[in-house]
């Protein structure tokens, strides 16, 4: 694979077969790019054209950690299930429509940190109420930063609630740390990717994607 035309991404899982490249130019935009790309016959190759982007507020991050509102840098997995406030759009994914008291637990205190919760009462701290997050969560999927498997349990303090989502305003704006994308692209990225291809993420300024 070779995003950018002089980059060669080289820590993608083996298995990976479906990648997602979100890059911007450095790390204060919140503005990006994302590019798929798809694997076959042992070649990468373009599988959507480029799709604009939005990041968050405070652009890229190789240490986001709780609150902050940047987006972390690296390699990750897409979670195991989609999720969405509107019925499943055809993704491939197991999907989860979102119903009242469906939380994502962003309480670093809490056992379930960074993960999703049926709950009757708030989890407690910047824990968010899915189903009150229209139209940013009408569809998403969710971003393995800080939990398995990129690391065995989730890091307290170190981030939680990284999703691909919606735009939350018409024409895009920055977000707390997701990626974000308008209505069709997303719908059009998230059927397209397919769990048995073992899709990734990479997250990055466009400059320093020779890490990867």
């Amino acid at each position: 694979m070779n995003p950018t035309g002089t980059v060669q991404l080289t820590t993608l899982p083996p298995q990976t077969r479906q990648a997602l490249v979100v890059t911007g130019d450095g790390y204060r935009t919140t503005h990006a790019t994302l590019q798929a790309y798809a694997k076959a016959d042992d070649r990468w190759g373009p599988a959507l054209p480029p799709l604009p982007a939005r990041i968050g507020a405070d652009g890229f991050s190789d240490q986001h950690v709780e609150g902050v509102p940047t987006t972390p840098t690296g390699v990750y997995a897409i979670g195991p299930t989609m999720y969405g406030i509107a019925a499943d759009p055809g993704v491939r994914y197991p999907y989860h429509r979102v119903v009242v008291d469906d939380w994502w637990n962003a309480n670093p205190d809490s056992p379930h940190y960074n993960s999703f919760q049926r709950s009757a009462t708030n989890p407690g701290g910047d824990s968010e109420a899915l189903w009150r997050e229209d139209p940013a969560y009408t569809h998403f999927a969710v971003i393995a930063y800080n939990m398995p498997p990129t690391v065995e349990t989730p890091v307290p303090n170190a981030g939680s609630g990284i999703f691909l989502h919606e735009f939350s305003k018409p024409d895009g704006n920055a977000t707390a740390g997701c990626v974000s994308l308008a209505h069709d692209h997303l719908v059009t990225v998230l059927t397209w990717l397919d769990p048995a291809a073992s899709p990734c993420i990479v997250l990055c300024p466009e400059q320093h994607l020779d890490r990867y």
